[in-house]
């Protein structure tokens, strides 16, 4: 019964579209993937090497972030992709649930005085 685990399948159960969708789906994960990395490099090397001004370090750390995190939920959380409408309706009560919620802190803590 074991004898025949190591030898491969004769046929896919893939079609040629799909192996090659697929194919096409792990390039892009590769490239933005990539992309994520650099632009991590990119804001450590800004602020570490000083190539930026000190006041605008921050909205560019910022900035660089909103990119990775617009990155992240497009393609690894394939929201690009169909049926993806609840996971998008949740994230986006979460953000206006957690918006008010670090400002209100940061008034009670003092942070920001208004």
């Amino acid at each position: 019964m074991a004898d025949n685990l190591s030898t491969p399948f004769e046929k896919s159960a893939m079609t040629e579209e799909e192996k090659r969708q697929t194919s096409k789906e792990i390039r892009k994960q590769i490239v933005v993937f990539a992309l994520m990395i650099f632009l991590t490099i990119l804001s450590f090397l800004a602020v570490g090497a000083d190539l930026i001004p000190r006041s605008f370090a921050i909205p560019f750390i910022l900035i660089l972030a909103m990119i990775q995190l617009a990155l992240q939920l497009i393609f690894f959380m394939h929201l690009k992709d169909k049926d993806h409408g609840w996971a998008t309706a949740f994230m986006i009560s979460g953000i206006f649930v957690t918006m008010p919620t670090i400002a209100a802190l940061m008034l009670l803590l003092g942070i920001t005085k208004y």
